[in-house]
């Protein structure tokens, strides 16, 4: 046998399969590599596989330069080159639901509420690979997209599959019956039933044209024509994929931020008649969770009166505006249960005599004894006309009703009609509220709806249903409270409810219960804004009532929102001297102290102008201590003053009509600041009333001051309960978030000395005050954080880039900003586990870069990148690394980690007043283009001053401050590393777009000391997969498929004979701890 040669020695002879599996045996703690590679069986132990040292990749941007393609490669060519034009940077604009956009009016805004506004409106910043789907990474067949070739197809039906129902299978059971035994008997597709089949079958019909002569060609078109017919144009594509031998790790593309709704329900009020019909009666609805104790949705107030009884307030009522006009809303349930009811209150007008009193007539008189009792209606209808005209601005409760919801959406799924009406009874039962629920059962006609699933607290498909509440409670004067309804509301589940035992008011109110259709027409929001698909503004609207969800609900703010709801609760005059015993609260919004001050910006409720200036609680006659039930909704405006403030002015109103005595007296005052130390003052309030009227300057000042030479009620004590709830996308509440916003926004307007809280910070503590207000971001609430998030980490970013010049000092705050993200960034991954794909990514981070993230503005006043930027301010330093680093920081390709030293910095360029006022205003000349707003503004600077401002780019400070990271920091940032590796790569990519360096050669697209970075981390990432894989499977999985897609990007932008050599420290790396842990 001839000698082997000496290399022959050296080559393996195992094949690749082989080795592949040896590799998976020694990494078989990941349950994922296992299930992937279908490992089985057992590898000996004896045989040990020679792993190649991996060999140095080729420099591909030198081959393809020494190595140009032929000019004749033919049809070669496109698949040889890789696409020039392959990323493209698109600004997509929002997709707006309403027919105007919902921004604030006021010309004239602070920064924050500019900011925030931007981060609302401005275009979405996509990258976007044009040849993606042409790669083995894109998945057309995606679970989205496979029910979208799904619509539209006709559902197959199969006579097996036909159940049979009504008279036909009657018909055939009867058909049966008369057949003789011995068919009957006989088996299926037996002789015998074949040939009774045969013989009572019907005669085919004639085939026509079937004996002609028909050309070979013509049969084939006809065949070919019929086939095509009505043929789905993917026809395969509608199978479901199957399973991939090798499975291709996928990213998919993130959702688009939306506003969120919970599943939504349509009410319809159709009619509400009593008995006996004398004065208008004003209803709303909203609904309460039981369990939680809190009321779930705004009010929806509804005008049922015929228009004789509106008559009756024309004096009063100011000429209706058609959105006061709905008498349908949408409710929204994000978590719906068994605990939630629809509470329907009802309040009539101001009348002397009690609750009681006055429901009397509506519970003796019934509509059969109309003729009988005519002369006493009569009465009651003059005397309700003079209530009606002297006090017809003035409320009383009257009656109040309940329907369990689930119940009706559970009796109206399992019914078989497709819409039911369902009378709901509350009083005189003999069961319980649950046992009364389709009593009456009458077809209605057909809303085409279907009803999936048995989930009874599913809002989505239950069948509608018409309800007909037939008796009210009469509300009682010392129970108005929201505690004593959710006691009532508890009651009435239980079968032996003591509100069965109450007299109740007959009545007789319709309502519709439906799912809300996907889009509906001439929909309001509850701005009051028109939803898109909204063809004449003259027909009446559907209202959308805004949800106050059970729960915490964690969605980032997409839509401006400002709206403020004020609660009455309680008053105590009881040691007030007087005859204060009709009270009524007028409620004002200010912005001054002058009478004329009142804005009119409170909603309006039924059947009355859309906005007005001032609103009144409903008065219950004869309490000095009253309880008050009221929702009282304001329009915020985007900038509040010191001065704004709510003003409270209690009343005494005069029932009787008397001689020299008006119809209102004052006979208290009390007020809200709306800002306290620039935040908004919201919460519960427990105020003390003035017996005379507030001097002047009250409005900055808070009414449990005492204020020299006023006279207040019970001593100064609080005898007035308010609650202010804000719902807004402009107003944090949350003390740190203000603080951090409050700090930043000070930096852009140079405006010092900062009040926050008890502080008065001065520039000479502010870099203090910032650091800690970055590190302190950590301590605010979850679900502001993630209402205001995208904001939050544009600002951060901001600080990365762009650190700010305190007392003439350039405070360097990239590596606490770096921290803040990274600790947010895991507490969001820890805390919202439900919203991860299959990789680990959250949904909403995800989105976050996908659409919004874009290069923070690096020149002062001078627009963001994209349309829709914003200038910003003049106090931030454009500085960077410097350009020579010391023999000390040079770094190698070789080394493992950056010495890079993140608070080195180079030297402030700050022009004068007169040079950045010009770079201003012609910076803002051409924020229409984007593509040369970084270049013509650095070009422009370097004509005037000599020299070319220095910056920083995001993504280099961004590997920077990762590498030379450490500790608890490090440790976040690896747990969350694919959020770090896509910013990054977007930036990169935001970078070669707006520079123009997209068709640059790649190797001069990124400076060498980021190449370094980007090569220390990955191998510091390498080392980090290698060594913990077998004690944190899970997290080294994530982190090796990021840092697997983090290098699939780089490809696309960078060296690609750079990034092979990443490649290569991986494999090296993973190959030498794999051959030491060989036995």
């Amino acid at each position: 046998m001839a000698e082997r040669r000496a290399f022959a020695q050296k080559i393996s002879r195992t094949v690749a399969a082989e080795v592949r599996k040896q590799i998976s045996g020694q990494y078989s703690g990941s349950p994922q590599l296992l299930k992937n590679l279908n490992i089985v069986g057992s590898i000996s132990h004896h045989t040990t596989v020679p792993l190649t040292e991996a060999v140095d990749p080729v420099d591909l941007e030198d081959y393809l330069i020494t190595h140009p393609l032929a000019v004749d490669s033919g049809l070669l060519r496109d698949l040889i080159e890789f696409p020039p034009d392959d990323i493209e940077v698109v600004y997509s604009p929002r997709d707006c639901r309403t027919l105007v956009s919902a921004v604030p009016e006021e010309s004239e805004m602070d920064p924050h509420v500019r900011d925030c506004i931007r981060s609302y409106t401005e275009d979405w910043a996509i990258v976007i690979r044009k040849y993606h789907k042409l790669g083995t990474g894109f998945n057309p067949n995606t679970l989205d997209k496979q029910k979208e070739r799904q619509k539209g197809l006709p559902k197959q039906v199969f006579e097996s599959d036909e159940a049979p129902d009504g008279n036909n299978y009657q018909d055939e059971q009867d058909d049966l019956k008369r057949r003789s035994m011995s068919i009957d008997d006989t088996p299926r597709g037996s002789w015998a039933c074949s040939i009774f089949d045969l013989k009572n079958s019907l005669p085919d019909s004639l085939l026509p044209n079937l004996l002609d002569r028909t050309p070979n060609e013509e049969i084939d078109r006809q065949n070919d024509d019929q086939r095509k017919a009505n043929r789905h144009k993917e026809l395969f594509a509608l199978h479901p994929s199957p399973d991939e031998e090798e499975p291709i790790e996928r990213l998919s593309v993130p959702e688009v931020p939306k506003e969120h709704f919970g599943q939504r329900l349509l009410v319809k009020c159709l009619s509400l008649k009593f008995e006996i019909e004398i004065e208008p009666i004003f209803a709303s609805l909203a609904l309460y969770d039981v369990k939680e104790k809190k009321k779930i949705s705004e009010n929806f107030y509804f005008d049922l009166n015929s228009e004789q009884m509106k008559g009756l307030l024309r004096p009063h009522v100011p000429p209706a505006a058609i959105t006061t006009l709905a008498r349908s809303a949408i409710f929204s349930i994000t978590y719906p249960s068994q605990d939630v009811f629809l509470v329907i209150k009802l309040e009539k007008v101001l009348q002397q005599g009690d609750i009681g009193e006055c429901a009397e007539p509506y519970m003796i008189f019934k509509e059969a004894d109309a003729t009988k009792n005519k002369e006493k209606l009569e009465k009651l209808k003059s005397q309700a006309d003079q209530f009606c005209q002297r006090l017809g601005k003035y409320r009383m409760p009257f009656a109040w009703t309940a329907i369990h919801l689930m119940n009706i959406v559970s009796s109206a799924g399992s019914l078989e009609r497709d819409s039911t009406e369902v009378e709901i009874s509350t009083g005189e039962r003999k069961g319980s509220w649950s046992e009364r629920r389709n009593s009456s059962l009458v077809g209605r006609r057909s809303l085409e709806r279907t009803t999936s699933g048995d989930d009874s607290c599913n809002l989505t498909s239950f069948r509608p249903a018409t309800l007909t509440v037939t008796n009210f409670f009469k509300q009682e004067g010392d129970r108005l409270s929201d505690e004593d309804l959710y006691k009532f509301l508890a009651d009435m589940r239980r079968p032996s409810s003591v509100l069965r035992r109450l007299r109740p008011i007959t009545a007789q109110l319709k309502i519709d219960i439906s799912p809300a259709p996907e889009n509906p027409h001439y929909c309001l929001t509850p701005e009051l804004l028109q939803v898109k698909l909204y063809p004449d503004s003259r027909v009446r609207p559907t209202r959308e009532i805004l949800e106050f969800p059970a729960r915490d609900v964690y969605v980032p703010n997409t839509t401006y929102r400002n709206l403020l709801y004020i609660y009455p609760q309680s008053l105590n005059f009881a040691n007030r001297q007087g005859s204060a015993r009709n009270i009524t609260v007028k409620v004002q919004f200010m912005y001054g102290e002058d009478p004329s001050n009142a804005m009119p910006v409170i909603f309006g409720k039924s059947s009355c102008s859309e906005f007005s200036k001032e609103a009144y609680t409903a008065v219950v006659y004869h309490n000095r201590s009253p309880d008050f039930h009221e929702e009282i909704k304001v329009k915020l405006p985007a900038t509040l003053t010191d001065h704004h403030h709510l003003l409270f002015t209690f009343y005494h109103v005069s029932c009787q009509q008397k001689q020299n005595t008006p119809l209102e007296t004052p006979v208290g005052y009390t007020w809200i600041p709306m800002l306290q130390n620039g935040r908004l003052k919201t919460g519960q309030f427990c105020l003390p009333v003035s017996l005379e009227k507030p001097p002047q300057a009250y409005s900055v000042l808070s009414p449990e001051v005492p204020l020299p030479g006023m006279k207040w009620v019970d001593n100064h004590k609080g005898v007035f309960n308010v609650e202010v709830v804000a719902v807004s996308s402009i107003h944090t509440q949350d003390p740190y978030l203000d603080k951090f916003f409050a700090l930043v926004n000070a930096l852009d307007e140079h405006m010092f000395p900062v009040r926050i809280g008890d502080m008065r910070i001065m520039e000479n503590n502010l870099e203090n005050e910032l650091k800690s207000s970055i590190a302190a971001l950590n301590s605010s609430q979850l679900e502001p954080v993630v209402r205001f998030l995208y904001l939050l980490l544009d600002k951060l970013i901001l600080l990365v880039v762009r650190p700010p010049v305190i007392a003439g000092q350039i405070v360097n705050l990239g590596q606490a900003s770096f921290e803040a993200m990274a600790s947010i960034i895991n507490r969001l991954h820890k805390n919202l586990e439900g919203n991860h794909d299959q990789h680990g990514r959250n949904s909403l981070l995800a989105s976050y870069i996908f659409y919004v993230f874009r290069l923070p503005n690096t020149y002062p006043n001078s627009p963001s990148p994209g349309p829709g930027g914003l200038g910003g301010s003049v106090h931030y330093a454009t500085m960077a690394r410097s350009a020579v680093r010391p023999a000390s920081l040079n770094l190698n390709r070789s080394r493992s980690l950056s010495n890079s030293n993140p608070d080195i910095s180079g030297t402030p360029t700050s022009p004068d007043d007169e040079v950045r006022s010009i770079i201003g205003s012609k910076a803002m000349d051409r924020s229409c283009n984007r593509m040369s707003s970084h270049t013509e503004t650095s070009s422009f600077l370097q004509t005037l001053t000599g020299r070319l401002p220095t910056k920083k780019l995001f993504h280099e400070e961004l590997a920077l401050q990762w590498v030379v990271c450490s500790g608890s920091v490090r440790e976040s940032a690896l747990q969350q590393a694919w959020f770090f590796f896509e910013l990054m790569v977007k930036s990169m990519v935001h970078h070669l777009y707006f520079n123009d360096k997209l068709d640059a050669p790649r190797k001069s697209r990124f400076p060498e000391r980021f190449m370094d970075d980007i090569a220390a981390l990955v191998s510091t990432i390498a080392s980090d997969i290698v060594s913990r894989f077998q004690k944190d499977t899970e997290m080294v999985e994530r982190l090796n498929t990021s840092l697997a897609f983090f290098l699939n990007d780089l490809l696309s932008v960078m060296d690609r004979g750079f990034v092979f050599s990443l490649i290569k420290t991986c494999y090296k790396q993973a190959g030498f701890s794999a051959h030491h842990l060989q036995p």
